[in-house]
């Protein structure tokens, strides 16, 4: 199905949904896995109704859907499991801010996936829990994503996962996306201390150029994480039966894990705050050692220009220029004066 044309949403009435990302041509792709603590069915699909025939009752069951630019398919989900307009006005919006509502019959988190790949990536999920042990995730982007290992642990009925409810599943998918955070951090932290050691060693502009673009993207990582505590904070605090006590608990340590996120997002941020006012240093340092260069070999030739100047003038009268040794007796001036020059500044320990 071809997806519909990316509309402006000027003017138009709230819990209107107008997807707002990058144009896609792909199939939306849905994959149903439905488990309990024995059974485990999984599905793709590239059609809705088709997938619904295959929802058992009893199960726990997690639909994701690969590809939000296909509003039609988004709305008829949102018709099946009465999501409200708002709700999927928010899920195909790209730009929204990461957040947690709390509606009467379900609860939804909208956030950011990030990938790394020495440029940021980042792609909107949105993840629905729903009454009857349901939890349906929306994914912008085609392709791999942080629950390929949720996946298998569902697969192998590895952990408690396989024993747990639907709100377990959405807490670790939650904890999954917290978990890119820390590799996309680690690999961030390498590339800082590369550019430590370049700026030690070696700094050119382009290492300049290089801090610019790491402190670009800590403002769109930041960006993408600080909401997160307040989504688990809230999700926590809910008095929502979706979520059990029994999650609670997952949720607070999740709450830990984000806010080391944000942590460490901050110190990378001071970090390189600082390697740019060490490089700006570093430049200025440089510049001043060639400008002291500079003006020492200016100081050394002043008084020899001088006398230079003085026996270059054309006067007749002047004793000096008939004397037999003249030429070398000015030489010799001039090059003691230079030497006594360099002493001088060596003791004081300008050169």
């Amino acid at each position: 199905m071809t997806p519909p044309p990316i509309i402006d949403k000027k003017g138009l009435p709230p819990g209107t949904v107008v997807y707002s990302g990058e144009k896609h041509t792909e199939k939306v792709k849905i994959s149903l896995i439905e488990y309990n603590e024995k059974e485990f069915v999984e599905k793709d699909f590239y059609d809705f109704d088709q997938c619904l025939s295959f929802v058992m009752p009893g199960m726990v069951k997690w639909i994701n859907v690969d590809g939000i630019h296909n509003t039609e398919i988004i709305q008829k989900i949102g018709e099946k499991f009465n999501i409200h307009p708002l709700t999927l006005e928010d899920i195909v919006n790209t730009d929204q801010r990461p957040k947690f509502e709390d509606y009467e019959h379900y609860v939804v988190s909208i956030m950011k996936m990030l990938y790394y790949d020495d440029e940021l990536h980042s792609e909107q999920l949105s993840i629905v829990l729903l009454g009857d042990n349901t939890v349906i995730s929306f994914q912008e982007i085609h392709g791999g994503d942080a629950f390929d290992l949720i996946r298998n642990r569902i697969r192998q009925g590895k952990g408690r996962i396989r024993k747990m409810g639907a709100d377990y599943l959405s807490y670790c998918l939650l904890d999954a996306v917290v978990d890119c955070y820390f590799t996309i951090l680690e690999k961030i932290g390498d590339r800082i201390e590369d550019l430590e050691e370049e700026l030690i060693s070696d700094p050119t502009t382009a290492t300049m150029t290089h801090l610019h673009h790491m402190k670009r993207q800590m403002i769109f990582l930041r960006k993408a994480v600080w909401p997160m505590r307040e989504l688990i904070n809230n999700k926590e605090r809910s008095e929502t039966e979706l979520i059990h006590a029994s999650t609670d608990i997952y949720l607070r340590d999740l709450y830990d894990h984000t806010v080391r996120v944000i942590d460490t997002v901050e110190t990378y941020r001071d970090l390189l705050s600082g390697m740019m006012d060490i490089y700006l240093s570093s430049v200025s340092n440089r510049m001043n050692e060639v400008m002291k260069v500079l003006t020492i070999i200016s100081t050394i030739f002043i008084p020899v220009t001088f006398i230079a100047g003085v026996y270059g003038m054309n006067f007749h009268n002047m004793p000096e220029l008939k004397s037999e040794y003249g030429y070398w007796i000015t030489w010799g001036v001039m090059l003691a004066v230079m030497l006594s020059l360099v002493i001088f500044f060596r003791r004081k320990k300008w050169l």
